[in-house]
C-alpha cells in the first residue's frame, strides 16, 4: 500500500482541511496516511471524521514552519538534524523509506528549502523546480519552474525540460511529450538571453523539442511541457488563476443581473459552467511536484480546502506508483553522458 505523509499543519486553516482531505483520500484511494503535526490539534479533527479502521496514524511534531520563517532562521530550522517542525519530520519519513511521498499546503519556500536540505538534489540537477499543471485546450501542460528559481541559467532549463518530460509521461500518461521554451515569440532566435542560450541545449537533448512557445501556445495546448525561469512561471501561474476566476465570476454575475431569458439560459448552461469551473479550478490537481530533490514532495496552495488536499494525495500516489523518481534519475544520468 502506498504511504503518503501529509503535513497537517500546512494549510492556512490547519489542521481541519489537511486532516479531512487525508481521510477522504484514505477512503477513496486506498492509501496509508501519516499525519504529521501537533497531535493535540490533529486528534480531535481526526476523531470527528470517524476514520474507523482506515490506515491513518499520527506522528507528533510540536513545531511548524510559517511565512515568518525566512533567511538564516529558516535554513537552521530546515536543516537541523533534530528539527521538530512538521515539514522536517514528515520529509525525514520519506528519506528513511517509511513513506513514499510528502504533501504539504504550507509555505512554498520553507517546503523547498526543507526538502533540499534533508533529501538533497538528484545527481545532475543544480536546482529543484516546481512543476505546475496548467489547464489547456487539449488537456494539461506542465510548466516549470513556477516560482522556486526566479533566476536561472540555460542548463537549469535543460534540467527542467528533462524532469518535466519524465513527469508528463509517467504521471500524466503523455507519450513522447512535446517540450517548448516560454518566449515572447514563436520564431527561434526570439526571447531573452536565457531563452536563446537554452535552445541549443534542449534541441540536442533527445527530447521531443517543439520550439519557442508564447503564452497563447501554452494555453492552446501546443506543448505538454513548457520550461521557463521561476519569475516568468510564477507570473504565468498567478495570471492564469486570476483570469480563470474572473471568467467564472463574470459569467455568474451576468446571469444573475440579466433579464428573465438570461436567467433561464443560465439554468440551461449550469452543467456546462460547472464543468468549466472544474477545468479551471487549481484544487483539482491539489499540488505541484517539487522536481529535482531525491524524494517525492508536493506543495499546494495555503488556501487549500479538504478537496484540494485529497487531490494532492491522489497526484502524489500516482507519482509514487509510476516510480517517476527512478525514471527521472535514469533520464538525467543519460543526459550527463551526452
Amino acid at each position: 500500500m502506498t504511504r503518503i505523509v501529509v503535513d497537517a499543519m500546512g494549510s492556512d486553516n490547519y489542521p481541519t482541511p489537511d486532516v479531512e482531505g487525508a481521510v477522504m483520500a484514505a477512503r477513496e484511494y486506498g492509501v496509508e496516511i501519516i499525519l504529521v503535526g501537533d497531535e493535540s490539534k490533529i486528534r480531535p479533527v481526526l476523531s470527528a471524521q470517524n476514520p474507523g479502521s482506515l490506515p491513518i496514524r499520527i506522528v507528533h511534531a510540536p513545531e511548524m514552519l510559517t511565512m515568518e520563517d525566512k533567511g538564516e532562521d529558516l535554513a537552521f530550522k530546515a536543516r537541523h538534524k533534530d528539527a521538530k517542525n512538521s515539514m522536517a519530520v514528515g520529509i525525514d519519513l520519506v528519506k528513511r523509506g517509511e513513506a513514499d511521498a510528502f504533501v504539504t499546503a504550507g509555505n512554498t519556500g520553507a517546503g523547498m528549502v526543507t526538502a533540499l536540505f534533508r533529501l538533497g538534489r538528484l545527481r545532475g540537477v543544480d536546482r529543484p523546480a516546481l512543476a505546475g499543471p496548467f489547464p489547456t485546450a487539449t488537456g494539461i501542460c506542465i510548466v516549470l519552474d513556477i516560482g522556486a528559481n526566479p533566476d536561472c541559467k540555460p542548463e537549469n532549463l535543460l534540467q527542467f525540460a528533462i524532469m518535466g518530460s519524465i513527469y508528463a509521461e509517467k504521471v500524466r500518461g503523455v507519450k513522447n511529450p512535446k517540450v517548448g521554451i516560454v518566449s515572447n515569440g514563436e520564431e527561434e532566435g526570439k526571447g531573452n538571453e536565457l531563452v536563446r542560450a537554452a535552445t541549443p541545449l534542449i534541441k540536442r537533448s533527445g527530447l521531443n523539442y517543439f520550439g519557442n512557445v508564447e503564452g497563447k501556445e501554452v494555453i492552446g495546448g501546443k506543448v505538454d511541457v513548457a520550461v521557463t525561469d521561476g519569475f516568468v512561471g510564477n507570473v504565468m501561474l498567478k495570471s492564469d488563476e486570476a483570469v480563470a476566476k474572473l471568467l467564472v465570476d463574470k459569467i455568474r454575475e451576468m446571469i444573475k443581473n440579466g433579464n428573465l431569458m438570461t436567467k433561464i439560459g443560465g439554468l440551461l448552461v449550469k452543467p456546462a459552467l460547472s464543468q468549466l469551473k472544474k477545468l479551471l479550478d487549481p484544487s483539482e490537481e491539489g499540488a505541484a511536484p517539487l522536481l529535482g530533490v531525491n524524494g517525492l514532495v508536493f506543495i499546494g496552495h495555503g488556501r487549500s480546502d479538504a478537496y484540494a488536499i485529497k487531490n494532492a494525495i491522489r497526484v502524489a500516489k500516482n507519482a509514487a506508483e509510476a516510480k517517476v523518481l527512478d525514471a527521472m534519475k535514469s533520464a538525467i544520468e543519460e543526459s550527463l553522458k551526452r
